[in-house]
């Protein structure tokens, strides 16, 4: 089943309303963590078995986080909440969505639990968090 075959939006509206355009944010996102998380390029992973290029729900959540900052600067939360994110949980419920749609993989320990509070959106977005940037758990 290829990406087209599948009606993303019907996907996302089940998962909690979210807006299709956020798709590519969350790819590219989890394209980042992945990089800054085991510290090599997007085409030397793509080599790699899954296993080694797996993160956790709260490693993502850091690192879609630090994504929105780069893309979005301050405007990041704003733009995360126009797609219907106002929380890491959010992150979760797309993450699992894609999931059980084929388009993503997890293993047999992930669990949408693993993105429930890992911030808080006001604080983690706040213009003097926007700066330090956060590590992920492990780093």
């Amino acid at each position: 089943m290829t990406e087209q075959d599948i009606d993303i939006k019907t996907i996302l509206d089940r998962a909690g309303g979210y807006s299709p355009s956020c798709l590519p944010f969350i790819r590219d996102g989890l394209a980042h963590t992945v990089e800054a998380v085991h510290g090599r390029t997007e085409m030397e992973l793509m080599e790699l078995e899954d296993e080694h290029r797996h993160v956790t729900g709260q490693q993502l959540c850091i690192g879609l986080r630090d994504h929105a900052v780069r893309q979005y600067g301050m405007l990041a939360k704003a733009v995360l909440n126009k797609w219907g994110i106002y929380e890491t949980r959010d992150f979760g419920q797309i993450i699992f969505a894609m999931v059980d749609a084929g388009l993503m993989r997890k293993t047999d320990e992930d669990t949408l639990e693993d993105f429930d509070g890992v911030y808080d959106f006001d604080e983690a977005f706040a213009e003097p968090a926007m700066g330090n940037g956060l590590e992920p758990a492990g780093s």
